[in-house]
Formats: C-alpha cells, sequence, structure tokens
C-alpha cells in the first residue's frame, strides 16, 4: 500500500511574523475596548450615584424625591405677628411685637404668596420664610374669608429668583388618586406628607361661619402649621390650598380638607387684580333655616302654606332687591306680616339660604336674573306667585382691604352690613 501525506505549504519566516502580528494586535485591540467598556462603566456608575438615587431607591420612590426637590422650593413657612402691651418692670408698660401663630404658603407668581385667611386673620405683621431659608416682609394683598383664602406680596421680589407651582385642575380629580402636601407642621418647615384623594364635593363651615363646598377631602396628614400650603398631585401640579380637618380631638385623624384650585384660581385672580372679590350682590338678609321651619310649621298648623324657599328678614337700602320691589318681613298692630319669598332664581329652585347665596354669586355684576316668590299679606294669606326681573350689582365685601399691609395700620378689612342672624345675598 502507498501512504499519500498531505503536502503543506511552506511558510517563510516573513509569514510567521505577520501571523504573530496580527494575532498581538487583535489582542491588544480587546484590551483597548475592555478598559473603555470598564470605564465607561465606572464613569456611568459615578455619574448615576453623583446625580441621582436611582441605584438604591426604586422608581415610585425617585418620582417621590424628585417631586419634593422640585416643588418644595415654591413652598413658604410664614410668621405672624401682633402688637400687645407686655409689663416690664414695676407699673411700666411696653409695647411690643408678639409671635401670633405660623402656617403654610406658596407661590402662586413670582410676587405674589398664596395662604389661607384664617393664617393671616388677626396679624399686624407677617414674615414669609423662603425655601432657602431667606425671611421677606410681607404685605397684604386682599383676603376672602368666606373662602378661606388670602394673598400677599414679597417685598423687593423682583430681587429673587421665585419659582411659582405649576397649576393643575381639581374638576378631574377621582377618589383614590395619590396626592401630596407639603407645609410647615407644628413649626417643622418642608415637611412631605402623602396620601390619596378620599372623598370629593365635601362641605364644612368656614372661619365665617360660612359653608365652604366642593372641598377636597384627603387622608395625607394635615396638622397645625399645614394650613395654607399645596395639596398636589402626582406630577407636582397644584389641585388645592390645605385649609383644616375634621377630628373630635383637634389632632389628625386621617380626615383632611382642601379647597380645589379651580376655586383658588378664580379668587386669587380677582385678589391680585382687585383687591377684592367682585360677586353678584341681590342686597336682602334672610331668616336663618331653622327659623324658616319653625314659622313654617306654624303656618301649617293652622291650616296654611308652609314655607318653601329663602324668606326674607330685610333689605339693605339701595341694594337690586329694594329696586325689584321685594318686601321685607315686618311688624304691625295685627301681627308678623311675612316678607317675600324667594321661590326660584332664573328657574333654579330655592330651598336654604345657603343655596341662595351660593347661585347669587355664581353670576357676574350686571347679569339679569329672574326671581319667583310668593308674597303674603297676613297670617292666613296663603301668598300670591310673583316674578321680578333684577340686575345685579357688586356685593359689598364685609372683608375689603384697603392698601398695604396688615390690621387698622394698612387699612385693615373694610365691614359691610350682617344679617341679623341669617345670610346675606
Amino acid at each position: 500500500w502507498v501512504e499519500v501525506r498531505p503536502r503543506l505549504p511552506a511558510l517563510r519566516p516573513d509569514g510567521l511574523r505577520s501571523a504573530s502580528l496580527q494575532l498581538a494586535g487583535a489582542t491588544a485591540a480587546a484590551a483597548v475596548a475592555a478598559a473603555a467598556a470598564a470605564a465607561s462603566t465606572a464613569s456611568s456608575t459615578s455619574k448615576c450615584e453623583d446625580d441621582d438615587v436611582s441605584h438604591e431607591l426604586y422608581a415610585d420612590e425617585q418620582r417621590t424625591v424628585a417631586l419634593f426637590k422640585r416643588c418644595s422650593a415654591s413652598v413658604v413657612h410664614i410668621n405672624t405677628f401682633v402688637e400687645g402691651v407686655v409689663r416690664t418692670r414695676g407699673l411700666h408698660f411696653d409695647l411690643q411685637e408678639i409671635p401670633a401663630g405660623t402656617g403654610s404658603g406658596f407661590l402662586w407668581d413670582h410676587k405674589h404668596i398664596v395662604t389661607n385667611f384664617h393664617v393671616i386673620k388677626d396679624a399686624d405683621r407677617a414674615t414669609v420664610v423662603l425655601a432657602d431659608g431667606t425671611s421677606c416682609e410681607a404685605t397684604l394683598v386682599g383676603v376672602e374669608p368666606d373662602s378661606d383664602l388670602a394673598v400677599l406680596r414679597i417685598k423687593s421680589a423682583e430681587d429673587r429668583n421665585l419659582v411659582p407651582l405649576e397649576r393643575g385642575r381639581s374638576s378631574g380629580l377621582h377618589v383614590g388618586q395619590r396626592v401630596f402636601a407639603i407645609g410647615n407642621p407644628f413649626g417643622l418647615d418642608q415637611t412631605l406628607t402623602n396620601g390619596i384623594v378620599s372623598g370629593l364635593g365635601r362641605e364644612m363651615r368656614g372661619v365665617t361661619g360660612r359653608i365652604i363646598r366642593g372641598l377636597v377631602q384627603t387622608d395625607a396628614a394635615i396638622n397645625p402649621g399645614n394650613s395654607g400650603g399645596p395639596l398636589l398631585d402626582a406630577r407636582g401640579r397644584l389641585i388645592g390650598v390645605n385649609t383644616m380637618i375634621a377630628s373630635p380631638s383637634g389632632a389628625f385623624a386621617g380626615v383632611g380638607f382642601a379647597i380645589p384650585v379651580d376655586t383658588v384660581v378664580r379668587i386669587v385672580d380677582q385678589l391680585v387684580k382687585w383687591g377684592r372679590t367682585k360677586r353678584g350682590y341681590l342686597g336682602v338678609f334672610l331668616a336663618p333655616d331653622h327659623v324658616k321651619q319653625q314659622v313654617s310649621r306654624q303656618l301649617r298648623r293652622n291650616g296654611n302654606l308652609g314655607i318653601e324657599g329663602a324668606l326674607i328678614v330685610n333689605i339693605e337700602p339701595g341694594s337690586p332687591a329694594e329696586s325689584a320691589g321685594l318686601k321685607p318681613t315686618y311688624q304691625t298692630r295685627g301681627g308678623l306680616v311675612l316678607g317675600d319669598e324667594i321661590l326660584t332664581v332664573s328657574g333654579e329652585r330655592i330651598s336654604t339660604v345657603e343655596h341662595l347665596l351660593d347661585v347669587v354669586e355664581s353670576y357676574s355684576i350686571g347679569d339679569i336674573v329672574e326671581i319667583r316668590f310668593r308674597r303674603r299679606s297676613g297670617a292666613d294669606d296663603p301668598g300670591e306667585v310673583k316674578t321680578a326681573t333684577v340686575k345685579l350689582s357688586e356685593r359689598p365685601g364685609r372683608y375689603q382691604h384697603q392698601g398695604g399691609g396688615f390690621g387698622p395700620a394698612g387699612g385693615g378689612y373694610g365691614t359691610g352690613p350682617v344679617s341679623g342672624g341669617g345670610g346675606g345675598g
């Protein structure tokens, strides 16, 4: 047999050198690439550690941290002061400035602060502490006590880089969506709490005794000092102003309330522009609902028709109601003659004092409304239903701010007529 061996090509010395160089070059290139990748990874890791906390927090935690960093810069701490007489030595008395309380607020624009009315209600002076710790003097722009809102202006705001909060809308809120509150509870500034929207359209009695409607209910912790601070959605947009809690003990019990941002926008824009709110005004004083019910029961016992609407007790001189010919309740020798009973306003049925006030104030100054009312000539008169056309005028504010500053020294709050225990519309 014959052994066949394959014939291999001969390698010349220069071929060996070329193969060796190619192998060495590939090895070096791989080493350089690996080193570059390692350096890139180290750089990315270092940058990640320096710029954010994504290496140690979950995604939802990162979003919460970012929200607080972005929004807390727009939240302020408000300190209020009153002037009081302090006994110093013996029978000597000095007029000194006394701390009155604290609250929260937030930047509405580059110079205005929004807070609650009850935060600054009795103050002679207020200071605003910004997120960076800078303390600024503030002047009062305007208040709307019935909605528990107030607007302050920061002095020398042009010299500061102030960033207002982004505004959302409260009309699209849903029960169950996440919310955040930033404020200064118990003087602990820049405190963040979170929770959910636990209810919508709530009604609570405010500082003036008027019902505040449409409140947002939340279980985010709201404590003394949080008043006037912002309620934010998960994107950091303003959806309400924290104003009060419901609690049997005075401590937070999981039920807090915020004024919805749609209401805040409507009121604050007027306060910034005019220093007060301008609302439709009818000029009637109404019997409280419980008094109306007592009178109604007496009428029914006598076989007459009870009172279904809002009973007019008195009428403001020169008001639209007087011009329209509406009549108040008055006393005669024969007994009490009931005033006109307002049944509807432009087709909307009226059943309570608050309802009438809300309906009238929903119209603009100069609007013309049609009022249906029942007029009685005596206790045994079933009454006649009539119609009057009324042109609404501007509502005289019970708390119209007259100038810059706080309290009497700055003009204070002008007072208008008040009703005898009932409501004025």
